[in-house]
């Protein structure tokens, strides 16, 4: 090959992204070994994966993170000779090269040097190992002609699939394109539909076909960002693993639902959120051994994350078999710090909500993971950012689950458009259960003056909240307004608006940085007559709505 021909940064790219797929699946392979002690296969796959990063590295001229990776492999080999897979012991100092290795590819990215102190005594005490079970001296050459070090083609990672790495800037630029497309058919429509001529309604059909095949494109531009949960969701093994040796504990995560997809970006925000919540279980929620052990539990607790689709929605499970949020505990402390009231009677929900709040912490002290106050509002916060929604349930002595629903899709969703005065807001579909009308019982001195009220729906108590009123909006409340009925976990409130216009798909434009704290704002969207459309944030809409409803029932 010319070596014009070669471009080292193409090269470099696909090395660093196949080297950390790698080191993904040789750490989750290692957390495996200890649950699973005589599958011998998984020693050969991790054996591959240190072997291509070997072979790689080498051919990059990297030739101290090859060199590391030479001795990992060399101590793979003894055991792959043995017929043996490695202790507990052996299998931590190994995760410990996986977090080195990590650390030696970050820096080849940029500017590649020698062996920090504690990757040079971290190859020593691996060389040692190798020393201790094996015969042979381990040299500084290569091992390309040892014995098991051949590796098969079909056994690199990817392949027989045909992919092809994409720069998630430019699927985002895709997506940002086909929503301008959704607003120009839309706009065009009307403008056509205004014709009301034999050659308009020509053009309408026209457009109409056009348009379904617009909807498959925009499908597919859809699923190429829709990725499987399961490699994040496996990340966090290794948290718990650690965590919970760190803290005096043992812990497994279980992963079901895998293979559920969602949008790459809500993913990657969902990955604070839950890391939060992770080692809050693992803190709070589980038990030291000797403790679940005299419970009748197993010594060793059990955190499952579960991920499936509902709708339009995600909804990921966080559950643990631990202690479950102490519910008098949790009231004592809102009480102490003011943010609770007094009254008995509150819903469990409501409790357990109140450890969102920023601040909140029932721990005696503060350790690595909790006891600061800072975690679960943030949880909150980013969840909120996602548009989505956060619950907890809790049983004393049997554990907790904290669900989260989120959107598939932060670009592009279904809409019910409403009208307040001259402006438009949109609703997201998958809150809406139904509309009504508000019954024209009070004075227009009321309507005008009260920002909310309770409605009587087939007998139950709604409260709803005037949008006129939320946002300070010009103008007199009608004599005949709507409401749109919404419901949040298994909340149901309405929201009182003058008009409604009806359902759309929306696609979601971010707010300029001075309107991004705006409560009850989730983003904008341009409607189809150019104006510019707000988005409503139902959750956080109605969370003052919700606690206020919770105060007056207790």
């Amino acid at each position: 090959m010319d070596l014009a021909d070669f471009d080292r940064e193409a090269v470099l790219a696909s090395f660093l992204a196949e080297s950390e797929e790698g080191l993904d699946t040789m750490e989750r392979v290692l957390i495996q070994m200890e649950s699973n002690p005589s599958d011998l296969e998984l020693l050969h796959t991790i054996f591959r994966v240190a072997h291509s990063i070997k072979g790689n590295a080498t051919s990059l001229e990297f030739n101290e993170l090859a060199g590391f990776a030479h001795v990992v492999e060399d101590l793979l080999d003894v055991f792959r000779e043995q017929q043996l897979l490695p202790g507990a012991d052996l299998i931590s100092l190994l995760l410990k090269a996986v977090d080195e290795i990590r650390a030696m590819l970050s820096a080849a990215s940029s500017a590649p040097g020698e062996l920090t102190q504690q990757q040079q005594e971290l190859r020593r005490e691996i060389a040692r190992e190798v020393e201790k079970r094996s015969k042979r001296v381990i040299t500084a050459s290569g091992s390309a002609g040892e014995p098991g070090s051949t590796m098969k083609a079909d056994a690199l990672p990817g392949a027989g699939h045909r992919t092809l790495r994409a720069d998630v800037d430019k699927l985002d630029h895709m997506l940002n394109l086909t929503g301008e497309i959704v607003i120009a058919q839309g706009r065009l429509r009307r403008m056509i539909e205004k014709l009301g001529t034999d050659q308009g309604r020509a053009l309408l059909e026209m457009h109409r076909e056009a348009e379904r095949l617009y909807m498959d494109l925009q499908s597919e531009v859809m699923s190429i960002r829709m990725v499987p949960v399961g490699p994040l969701f496996r990340q966090f093994v290794r948290s718990v693993r650690d965590l919970a040796r760190s803290h005096g504990k043992l812990a497994r995560l279980e992963v079901v639902g895998g293979d559920v997809e969602v949008d790459t970006t809500v993913l990657d925000l969902l990955k604070d959120p839950l890391l939060h919540l992770v080692r809050n279980a693992v803190d709070h929620g589980l038990e030291k051994p000797v403790v679940r052990e005299s419970q009748g539990k197993n010594p060793c607790g059990l955190i499952r994350l579960t991920a499936a689709h509902s709708g339009g929605n995600i909804v990921v499970k966080l559950h643990d078999d631990g202690a479950g949020f102490d519910r008098q505990r949790i009231l004592e402390k809102a009480k102490q710090i003011g943010i609770a009231s007094a009254k008995d009677g509150i819903r469990d929900e409501d409790v357990y909500g109140l450890v969102f709040q920023a601040g909140f912490s029932t721990a005696e002290s503060v350790t690595d993971l909790s006891g600061r106050g800072v975690g679960l509002d943030v949880v909150r916060r980013n969840i909120d950012t996602l548009r989505g929604t956060v619950e907890v349930s809790s049983s004393a002595g049997k554990g907790s689950t904290i669900t989260i629903r989120l959107p598939l899709t932060l670009a592009i969703i279904e809409g019910f458009s409403v009208k307040v005065g001259t402006e438009t807001f949109v609703v997201p579909l998958e809150h809406v259960t139904e509309c009504t009308e508000l019954p024209a019982e009070q004075s227009p001195e009321q309507r005008n003056s009260e920002s909310s009220g309770v409605l009587s729906l087939r007998g139950t108590a709604v409260p709803y909240v005037r949008l006129r009123r939320v946002f300070g909006l010009p103008g007199m409340v009608p004599k005949r307004e709507n409401i749109v009925v919404v419901k949040i976990n298994e909340f149901h409130a309405g929201i009182a608006v003058d008009e409604l216009l009806g359902g759309m798909q929306t696609v979601v434009k971010p707010l300029g940085r001075a309107f991004r704290g705006v409560p009850g704002i989730a983003g904008s969207t341009v409607l189809g007559d150019g104006r510019v459309g707000l988005i409503i944030d139902v959750p956080s809409l109605l969370r003052e709505v919700m606690q206020s409803s919770a105060q007056a029932q207790a």
